[in-house]
């Protein structure tokens, strides 16, 4: 089958998909509910009104981290804008990427997944994955976003489209629609270039760049951070989710002349390859050299984690990132304030990710405490 013609039989099919599901559950609706619809419609305008008062936050990252932290924030209010890195090279996002030159859409997707209504059943959609012939490997949500693409010329318009489309809670936007690509140099004086190299080389890192030099941001990015109540970085990997977006130069200008709290949310663990041996300071300090300042907030978990998970990680080099006397000294020297809690959330007693409900409580809190300051 040509290819082309399978990508747009994707897009149909999932459109298709979507509609069948959203008439399913009206039918569903009015089938169960019967004559409480009037008094449920109200509940629900009453839900939208409260998030539609709820603070304004500007979220930068990529990856699981910021898709774990939007699906508490939707919680709170709908005032969210999400910008995601664009250097992803890996599995489907890099192949589409190298193939049919497009931005990589994996990160976006499950950020606009992560914001949905109803996220579990739009996850089980857009996340399918084809096992055969020339769609073997990518998802459903990759390629709606770059048949999209093809049909407006534009992936920002294509994330746009993603978004109305799926009337998600907030708003996605890739940090620039520029082609760009993460680059390093080691204290050796290596360069090493590409996010997987770079994520296999993180202590050996000296300084981190996107060639371009000069990419351009989106506007709407530059317009979310100046309306912002709140601005948040990560959770996510540090060299290759939340700093890329911090190294788009105008993006980190506007980030500094930001007069709103900016706060950082360190990792879990440690993430073998890219933060081994790094202490919870050490992240602070990368942060604050690519934006120009630190965040005025550092979060970081302080939560038990099971010997079972500590040992499992342990095996494969990842270590847990809690603050020691050391980190608080050199934090309060930067002049971050650190506020500690527990964040863990254990997901089929297998995998550790942070609790998207008590990060997002915490933050939404601190927005109002200093509103009302």
């Amino acid at each position: 089958m040509d290819s082309i013609l399978a990508y747009i039989l994707g897009l149909l099919t999932a459109l298709i998909m979507a509609v069948l599901l959203r008439f399913r559950e009206r039918s569903e609706f009015s089938s169960f509910y019967g004559s409480s619809r009037k008094k449920m419609a109200a509940i629900s305008r009453a839900v939208e009104y409260r998030l539609s008062m709820g603070p304004y936050v500007a979220a930068l990252g990529g990856g699981t981290g910021l898709s774990t932290l939007l699906r508490g924030l939707k919680s709170f209010t709908r005032n969210i804008v999400a910008v995601v890195t664009v250097t992803d090279e890996g599995g489907s996002s890099g192949r589409l990427r190298e193939e049919w030159g497009v931005l990589p859409p994996g990160d976006v997707r499950n950020c606009i997944v992560a914001l949905a209504e109803n996220d579990s059943a739009l996850r089980r959609l857009l996340d399918f994955r084809f096992d055969r012939g020339v769609l073997a490997g990518h998802s459903l949500g990759n390629l709606m976003l770059l048949a999209i693409s093809e049909q407006f010329g534009d992936f920002r318009r294509a994330v746009e489209e993603m978004n109305n489309l799926l009337a998600i809670r907030g708003r996605v936007l890739p940090v620039t629609t520029e082609a760009v690509s993460l680059v390093a140099e080691t204290a050796a004086g290596e360069r090493i270039k590409g996010e997987l190299s770079i994520s296999e080389h993180g202590s050996e890192i000296r300084k981190i760049w996107l060639e371009p030099l000069d990419a351009r941001p989106v506007v709407d990015v530059l317009r979310a951070i100046d309306e912002a109540e709140i601005i948040v970085l990560g959770p996510g990997s540090l060299f290759t989710s939340v700093i890329p977006n911090l190294l788009v130069s105008k993006v980190a200008e506007r980030l500094r002349k930001a007069a709103v709290p900016k706060v950082y949310i360190c990792n879990l663990m440690t993430q073998p390859g890219e933060t081994d041996g790094f202490s919870l300071a050490g992240h602070v300090k990368w942060i604050a050299s690519a934006m120009g300042m630190p965040p005025d907030y550092v979060i970081a978990n302080a939560g038990e984690i099971p010997p079972h998970l500590m040992e499992k990680y342990g095996k494969e080099g990842a270590l847990p990132l809690v603050a020691t006397d050391r980190d608080r000294e050199e934090l309060e020297e930067m002049g971050c304030l650190l506020l500690e809690g527990n964040f863990v959330q254990i997901i089929d007693s297998a995998l550790l990710r942070h609790d998207g409900q008590a990060l997002s409580h915490l933050l939404i809190r601190l927005c109002r405490e200093l509103k009302e300051d």
